[in-house]
């Protein structure tokens, strides 16, 4: 039987150990409608497999072109806030994402993407990272979009990757990994109970500010210890905020120009097959040679 006079001490020791403190934040590095807060070379290490998170708000009527360019051994999912996206996915096809749709590009082995990117409206929006485990990292490409009425809520929380409470994205995503984009109202509260394993937990404040153990405001991002306890977020006034929770990647983060491995022999793979794709691009029309001779320096130098 518990000794009475020491019951008190030990629950607040439970009670301590609950918490789970912010241990690092950032509002990233801005160049010009593009803020990056996570590299695979700083803060990507500490919460892998998330290796790379930026920001985009991109003015009305902005008309771009991102040249073709490859991607291996990670997964990207665009999530857009507001305003639509015109953009031109792997196969060359015209895609528009409006507003709460998300787009997932699943990398793999090797594939190429890129071309005229126009708006409608201010658009806003996140791009993520994420390093694939070995069993994905040389697997076959493959793309998913999902309209905002796809993504299933639980409370306040859009499941864009993932479960939550019970609540599955139906992205086919078989890692241990949620992604999520809350929406609070001022002065409501809301906890995260991570699912077991979860040992990485950020979030990324777009609007407002809230408090999560300290005040967070709206342009940060901030990584909660390692632990598997959950936090409570109360609004200050309306919020919106970007959470990642995922059990850490055992695996290395090997870095590539535009690619992610967790070995140097499965980046070599990878870059042989973007080669690979780029010829057959070549032929195709759609990858010039000036191009295809950029990308490939860029990959004898190594890491971005």
């Amino acid at each position: 039987m518990p000794d009475p006079r020491t019951a008190p001490a030990q629950q607040a020791d439970t009670q301590a150990q609950a918490v789970r403190p912010i241990f690092l934040r950032t509002k990233g590095r801005t160049d010009g409608p593009l803020t990056r807060f996570v590299s695979p070379s700083d803060i990507g290490q500490s919460i892998k497999p998330f290796v790379l998170l930026d920001r985009f708000v991109l003015e009305s009527q902005t008309a771009l072109n991102f040249p073709l360019h490859p991607h291996s051994g990670i997964a990207t999912l665009t999530a857009l806030l507001d305003g639509s996206l015109h953009v031109v996915n792997s196969k060359g096809k015209p895609l528009t994402l409006m507003p709460g749709a998300t787009e997932w590009m699943q990398a793999g082995r090797g594939t190429w993407h890129g071309g005229p990117l126009s708006t409608s409206g201010v658009v806003r929006g996140y791009q993520l990272w994420v390093a694939l485990p070995p069993e994905l990292e040389l697997a076959e490409p493959f793309e998913a979009y999902l309209p905002a009425d796809q993504i299933p809520l639980e409370g306040p929380a859009r499941v864009l990757l993932g479960q939550f409470n019970g609540v599955e994205s139906p992205l086919p995503v078989s890692m241990p990994m949620t992604y999520l984009h809350v929406e609070l109202n001022a002065g409501e509260h809301w906890r995260y109970d991570p699912a077991p394993g979860h040992d990485v937990l950020w979030i990324a404040v777009y609007s407002g500010s809230l408090d999560a153990g300290e005040r967070v405001e709206a342009g940060e991002l901030v990584v909660f210890s390692e632990s598997e306890n959950g936090v409570d977020f109360v609004a200050h006034d309306n919020c919106g905020f970007m959470l990642g929770s995922a059990q850490r990647s055992p695996f290395e983060v090997v870095e590539g120009y535009y690619s992610v491995h967790t070995n140097a022999a499965a980046l070599q793979f990878g870059e042989l097959e973007i080669a690979r794709v780029a010829s057959q691009l070549r032929v195709e029309g759609r990858l010039d040679a000036e191009q295809a001779a950029s990308v490939a320096r860029k990959m004898r130098s190594g890491a971005s």
